[in-house]
Parts: C-alpha cells; structure tokens; sequence
C-alpha cells in the first residue's frame, strides 16, 4: 500500500491558505457564533446514542469541505475499506487490522487465510461466556474445592488499559463476590498491592499477552504462580490459571491448561483489542450480556466508518486541522465521570502508540507532525489541577469533553446525587464555554482570551453500549489520522527497542558492569555503577 506525500497536495495547500486566513483575518469564536445562529445546531452530529457537539472547533462550513477533500485525496475511505474487508493494512507486519471484526454481525464474510473469521470470533466469545458464567455462579473451583471469588488480570498495555478502563467504568454492572483486579507493572508493588487480602485458594489468575513473551507480564504471571504454589502447591497452582494469547503453546509451556487458553489472533492490535478475549476479566466483572451491549455498541459506530463525513472520519480529520493547520501539538480528553478517569489514559496508548510515528508506508520520513500528546484527567478534579493553563497559558490545546445527562444508577441512593450530577454536567459546559469565549476584564490578570477549540461528547448514560461507542468513536478517528497522514497505525516498534535494551540491562544489574562487546552508552553503564551503589551490594 504505496503512500503520497499529502503535504505536497493542492488540497492541503489549500488548507494552510485557509488557516493563514483566519489567523489575518482574527476570527474568533465569538465572531463565527454571532455570525450564524444556526452554528450549534449544524456543527453537531449523533451518532448511536452519542451527540458530538464540535460547534466550538475552529472551523468555517468552507474548513470542512477542505478536509473533506484533504481525506478524498489521502485516500481516507480506500484505507478504512482495505481494513474493513481484512486487507494486510499493517504492512510492516503483513497483518490485518481486523477489530472491527471482534464485534461484527455474525454473518459477516471477512476472510483470513482462507476461513472465515466471524465463526472463530463467535466460537470464542461462547467460551468465555462460559467461563465467566461458571466463574461469577461459584461453579469454577480452585484446587482445594473452594469456589474461585477473586480474578487478577495480568497484561499491560493494550492487554490491561481497556479491560481496566471498561471494568472501572462499568463498576456498577459488577457483582458483589467477584472480586476483579488489574495488574500491569512490573513494580513488584503492583502485584503486592493486587494480592493484598486475597486468598491463593480462591483466587485465579488471567495472563494476558499475545506474544506470550512480553518481560513485564511473564514477571508477574511467575511470581502470582509462586505465590499461589507457596500456598497450595506446585500441581496445585496449574488450575488457579487461565491465558489469553495468539501463541497458546507458550501458555501451556508455562503450565497453563489447553482449555483455559483463549485466543487472541495476531491480526488484533493489543490497543484495539477489548472487544476480544483480552477482555475476560471483564466480562467476569460485568456479566456477560454487559459485555455483548459493549460489542453491539461498537458495532454500531463500526456502521458508520465507511460514509465519507461521518463523526468518525470528522472528528479524525479536525485532529488533523488542529494538528497540523492550526499547529496545536497536544490535545486533553477531559470525562465528566469519575467513573470513566481511565479513559485519557487508555487513549494515551490507542492514539500515541498508533500514530506516533516519523516514517510514511514506503519508510520515508514524513512531511508533516503526526500523533498530538493526548493527556487529561476527569472532571471536575481536573479544573483544579490544570485548568488554568487551557484558560490562560500561553499552548491552546483542543479539548474533548465527555459527559453524560444521568448519573450512574447505582448512586440513586447517595444524598442530593441528581443535584451534585446537575453541579457536574453545569461545570462541563461552562468550561466549554469558557475555554471557547473567554472572558474581558479591566484587571489583565483575569482576561480569558478564548478562542481555544474543543468538542462536546454528550450521552444519556453511561452504559456498556454507550461506552462501546466511545471506544470505537477513538478507534476510528486514530485510523482516520493515520490515513491522511501516510503512515502505519498498527504497529509499534519503538516500544519494541525498548524491550530489546531493558533485557541487555538486567544482565549488567546482575554483574554490576557492563558486559564487554554489551554496547551500553558510557551513560548507561555510570547508572548501573551508582545503582548498586546505592542499593548497598
């Protein structure tokens, strides 16, 4: 799949004009809504149950049919069709992208190698809802006969950000006796904290890893072994295990049984793979019709993807206007649920991990700035903490506000819950509004300039179809980006390195130097003499 050098375009030439004028010509977002008062109503799209409101991105109905042509002549929708249909999209690895897929309709005719794909996804989803079924009834057993009451995940990255992310907002959905945690870090205290108050005869363990080889996961699954073993035994500790991955050998080299072995296929991204398998703690935490409303919800965004200006591809492409025509080089994602405060973090992985990338799909480096720094917080911590620099720093960043117009069912019985959610819902639009009209002042110090873009994602609650969307809706607009940008969203080889240098590192801890021929930066090696000084050996 060749790539152009876009910013060689006339459509994107066309654009930077269009920016330059409206940097000239100083418009302001007051000027645009003043100027058509019909704007919130025509800069706003829904989608499923979501109601995009990007009437404060600053942009002109002539910005949009800009961007339009920009994603025509990138070739937006032959991209989004070749993953769509299971084409080798990831060409640096050969793969697929096949997500979309996890959640397809059951009739679905996608083809990988010749089979089939929508019998095997369906097959596996069967298997763990069994296996969630007997795990929440009591009816899966530890080896001492006791029913199991704690599941502990071990992954990370796309193996653990999702699943965390959904079982936290989905908590209200859980069910009192099944205990769910998360595990990711290689920092023993992650695991010391996850196992704190449990008991190794009640407790089982998923292993998340779709190489089966990733250094951080493998650590924890052998010490949540050892610890289970120093309680009940080597045998003992076989059937206090189960494993999601693409090479299921590995696991049951490891000790983990065949038939707790669930697949996860190499042609499903770690970041794009919650509706997967990666997400059986989660479907033990939620239930297993939750996580098919998750699926369903996702799948009605999916039947979105392919119209050309749908909230998707828009909202991908006013990243890219931000980005790199307004040259705005970060971006907040800002949820007014605390029970969504994952969310940023999950979409640090999915968008930075997907399109940070320097080199196009022909290996040449890029004309232009791809992947923003996506960060944020939930609302309203978040207003007293950083606020102040979207307000009235020196760096505009474009802002996505989630929010949600119930509260979750389960805080019916919190004192005063439907006026503290009003409270909630009225400091999300105000900083909306804040962020995009400022505020004058005599006194310098409390002039707002305003004039900084952001969108306003709004829904009727939040529920599993509901979040379903949300994680799709940033799915796509990450595919989006990399589309117009030329580049690969689907592989990841600068984590890879990394892995490869922390592997030669712990055998210099363990003698103290660096080994000859090691190739260690002088750096590196002073560290390693001051770390064992410092821990004394």
């Amino acid at each position: 799949m060749a790539s152009i050098d876009i910013t060689a375009t006339e459509e994107w030439a066309a654009l930077a004009h269009h920016a330059r004028e409206l940097r000239a010509d100083g418009v302001h977002l007051r000027d645009l809504f003043a100027a058509d008062a019909g704007r919130a109503e025509q800069f706003t799209s829904t989608l499923g149950d979501l109601v995009v409101d990007w009437s404060r991105q600053l942009v002109t109905r002539e910005t949009v049919g800009l961007l339009e042509a920009l994603a025509e002549r990138a070739g937006v929708r032959e991209r989004v069709r070749a993953m769509l249909a299971g084409e080798p999209v990831n060409v640096t690895e050969g793969r697929p992208a096949l997500h979309t897929a996890l959640r397809g309709p059951p009739d679905a005719r996608v083809r990988i190698d010749g089979a089939d794909v929508a019998p095997m996804v369906i097959a596996e989803l069967a298997r763990m809802g069994r296996f969630a079924r007997a795990v929440r009834a009591g009816e899966r057993l530890g080896s001492t006969g006791r029913p199991i009451t704690a599941v502990v995940s071990i992954g990370i990255g796309g193996s653990h950000l999702g699943p965390a992310m959904a079982c936290e907002a989905l908590a209200d959905r859980g069910r009192a006796g099944v205990d769910v945690r998360f595990v990711s870090n290689i920092d023993p205290s992650d695991l010391a904290a996850a196992l704190n108050g449990l008991d190794p005869a009640a407790t089982l363990f998923v292993v998340v890893s779709k190489s089966f080889a990733t250094p951080e996961t493998l650590a924890n699954a052998a010490a949540a072994r050892a610890w289970t073993a120093a309680a009940l035994g080597d045998q003992a500790a076989v059937g206090h295990f189960a494993a999601v991955t693409a090479e299921p050998d590995r696991a049951v080299g490891f000790g983990i049984a065949a038939e707790d072995t669930f697949a996860m296929w190499d042609w499903v991204g770690g970041r794009f793979s919650l509706a997967s398998a990666s997400g059986l703690a989660l479907m033990v935490a939620v239930g297993e019709e939750p996580f098919t409303e998750m699926l369903a919800g996702m799948r009605s965004t999916d039947e979105h993807l392919a119209a050309p200006m749908s909230a998707p591809v828009l909202l991908g492409l006013l990243a890219v206007w931000n980005r790199n025509f307004l040259g705005m080089p970060t971006r907040a994602v800002l949820p007014y649920s605390h029970r969504l405060r994952l969310f940023p973090t999950f979409l640090q992985q999915l968008e930075m991990e997907s399109n940070g990338k320097r080199v196009n799909l022909d290996g040449e480096a890029v004309a232009c700035d791809t992947a923003p720094i996506v960060w944020g917080a939930a609302g309203t911590d978040c207003q007293h903490s950083f606020h102040q620099l979207l307000h009235q720093g020196t760096t505009a960043v474009p802002a996505d506000f989630i929010v949600f117009a119930r509260p979750d069912a389960d805080t019916a019985g919190t004192p005063d819950a439907g006026k503290r959610h009003e409270a909630l819902v009225a400091n999300c639009f105000a900083q909306a509004a804040a962020l995009a009209f400022g505020a004058d002042s005599d006194d310098p110090h409390r002039v707002l300039p305003g004039n900084r873009p952001s969108t306003v994602i709004m829904a009727p609650e939040l529920t599993p179809s509901a979040l379903g969307q949300l994680v799709a809706l940033y799915e796509h607009q990450a595919v989006v980006q990399g589309a117009v940008w030329g580049i690969n969203s689907f592989d990841q080889y600068g984590v890879e390195q990394g892995k490869h240098l922390a592997d030669a590192i712990v055998e210099d801890l363990d003698t103290g130097a660096a080994r000859p021929g090691s190739g260690l930066a002088p750096s590196t090696a002073a560290l390693l003499t001051r770390y064992r000084h410092l821990r004394g050996i």
